[in-house]
């Protein structure tokens, strides 16, 4: 029978500093990682699938979007992850793909601000309330100690206050915001975890030296920053086709002509392969675009399967 782990086993098994080395690799030296595709099922329904292979493992993330899930008992999104053996294409572990997704992604992010944000940050600002909200918390937190104020804000006032509060009681230093126009001015690193279509950060709320991170949009039609915002800042992508393709932050922008493509300094790989600078003076507005790779879920499951693809498997 194929080996499964569940929800707790992948977050378990995906410490933070050890998921963010196994990124930072697989940054460095990429597998193959095909552009995600999407099949629409119906006018709502979504299938997204999501390869990638090193000379290791083969793994596949199929994603589903079904609005109508929870009528019947499901989840809106739902991710399954299928880890296979490279030389003989066997199934070697199914990995829950809703904790693989969040885990990779928090570490991604706070890996990126590391390279990204000035030295030293103390005060970081997560906006969003939702599923990925307290593991990006806890990933900066864990990637950057010197962080001694993490502050959230959301729509709802409620829910906001009861993150913090969860957050806050499992030793974390965090508040809720009332202000978002002071708590971005007051931030050293923004980062927007929310499903937004019409911008939520402000450019004119950014202070020099502010490292901004997105990662809510996923589609073209998605935004989490305005126009000035993004003329501001120095940019780097998780991935230059799919955040060219799928990223509304960046494709709406050029396609009128507020930015150009130079003002993408390069993606998440290349500036740990030290190929790019992104952060050119303490002055800086740094932003990171990341839309999801499937390298980063690979060396994930990787990291969380290793018991499943060793010589003797």
């Amino acid at each position: 029978m194929l080996p499964q782990l569940s929800a707790e086993q992948v977050h378990a098994a995906l410490p933070w500093l050890a998921l963010a080395e196994t990124l930072t690799q697989a940054f460095v030296a990429p597998p193959e990682a095909p552009v995600r595709t999407a099949h629409a099922m119906s006018a709502a329904d979504t299938l997204l699938f999501m390869p990638a292979w090193n000379e290791r493992a083969i793994g596949m993330k199929l994603v589903t979007v079904i609005p109508t899930a929870g009528h019947f008992g499901g989840h809106t999104v739902d991710a399954s992850y299928l880890l296979l053996d490279r030389a003989t294409g066997s199934p070697r572990a199914m990995l829950d793909g809703e904790a693989l997704t969040v885990r990779r992604t928090a570490a991604t992010s706070a890996l990126a601000a590391r390279a990204l944000a000035a030295p030293s940050p103390t005060r970081l600002l997560v906006v969003g309330t939702g599923r990925l909200a307290p593991y990006m918390v806890r990933a900066y937190h864990a990637l950057h100690p010197t962080l001694q104020h993490i502050v959230v804000w959301g729509r709802n006032a409620e829910t906001t206050q009861q993150l913090a509060t969860e957050l806050l009681d499992h030793g974390l230093p965090v508040s809720a915001a009332t202000s978002l126009a002071d708590a971005v001015h007051e931030a050293d690193i923004v980062s927007c975890v929310t499903t937004a279509r019409e911008p939520v950060v402000l450019g004119e709320w950014l202070r020099a030296g502010t490292h901004l991170d997105l990662v809510g949009g996923f589609t073209p039609a998605m935004r989490e920053a305005d126009d000035v915002a993004v003329s501001r800042a120095r940019i780097v992508v998780d991935s230059m086709d799919s955040a060219l393709k799928e990223a509304g932050d960046l494709t709406q922008p050029l396609a009128v002509g507020i930015i150009s493509h130079d003002a993408i300094a390069g993606d998440l790989g290349a500036v740990l392969r030290g190929e790019v600078m992104a952060r050119r003076s303490a002055q800086d507005i740094t932003l990171f675009k990341s839309v999801g790779h499937a390298l980063e879920d690979l060396a994930a499951a990787l990291l969380a399967g290793a018991a499943f693809l060793t010589p003797s498997s």
